[in-house]
């Protein structure tokens, strides 16, 4: 397996924990906060990027999807509104998280539909050949070893199954850029402190941002793991960037 710059991205550089520690120890830290946060800094417009990496889906119509790093449920919830599907579970290393995504869950009266469980994208507990499609929100930059979630992706999804990824990409456009650059540095870890008491996780944000292979080296990876029909959609002028592949 190939190790790429971000793997070793680590949101506490004191720590002797694992990457995969530390995320989960962070997750659990600004859980309550979560959602909040994301609504905020994102002035709601993550709620349009889920949206659009959903209806990636649309032509598919999955039966049974995985929902890979779900966090509070978001895109599970989500999911089962757009498509309809008759099963969805999500896995994440936050109890935290998958705390309040249960209670949100129980609230919408989707418990029979949606199965949330602490689980780690680096070794799926289903069997090959288990899930019609796979998402991941957010969720890729947190892999302690990229090739080894996307891969384990690969086998748990059926053949003709789709995987879509959503995550944070950089602009290019030169204004677009300097005002990113001032809100990552500035705003985001500012309000991520005032908020949720914890500023590394919006440090910690930025820098995995920064290093993530996006774009074309993503699809790139995709392409060598075995995934067909890879393609990226940047969405708002570049902020953020949807990827998917075929099994």
């Amino acid at each position: 397996m190939t190790a790429f710059e971000h793997d070793t991205v680590v949101p506490y550089k004191q720590s002797e924990l694992g990457k995969k520690q530390q995320v989960a120890e962070m997750f659990n830290d600004i859980a309550g906060r979560y959602d909040l946060l994301n609504r905020l800094l994102s002035a709601g417009i993550d709620i349009r990027w889920r949206k659009k990496a959903i209806k990636q889906l649309a032509a598919l119509q999955p039966k049974k999807i995985l929902d890979v790093a779900t966090g509070t449920a978001d895109v599970a919830i989500m999911a089962s509104n757009l498509l309809k599907a008759e099963k969805i579970i999500g896995i994440d290393i936050s109890d935290g998280m998958l705390d309040l995504g249960r209670q949100k869950i129980k609230k919408l009266g989707l418990s029979q539909t949606i199965e949330l469980l602490n689980g780690d994208s680096e070794t799926i507990n289903f069997e090959g050949n288990t899930f019609d499609a796979v998402t991941v929100a957010f969720g890729v930059r947190n892999f302690e070893n990229l090739e080894k979630g996307l891969s384990e992706i690969w086998r748990v999804l059926k053949p003709g199954g789709k995987l879509v990824v959503l995550e944070f990409s950089k602009p290019k456009i030169a204004g677009v850029k300097w005002m990113y650059n001032l809100y990552m540095k500035i705003i985001a870890p500012n309000v991520g402190k005032l908020l949720s008491k914890n500023r590394n996780a919006y440090k910690y944000l930025d820098e995995s941002i920064k290093k993530f292979p996006e774009g074309k080296n993503f699809t790139h990876i995709l392409d060598n793991l075995g995934y067909i029909n890879t393609y990226c959609k940047p969405l708002s002028l570049g902020i953020c960037s949807i990827y998917c592949g075929t099994k």
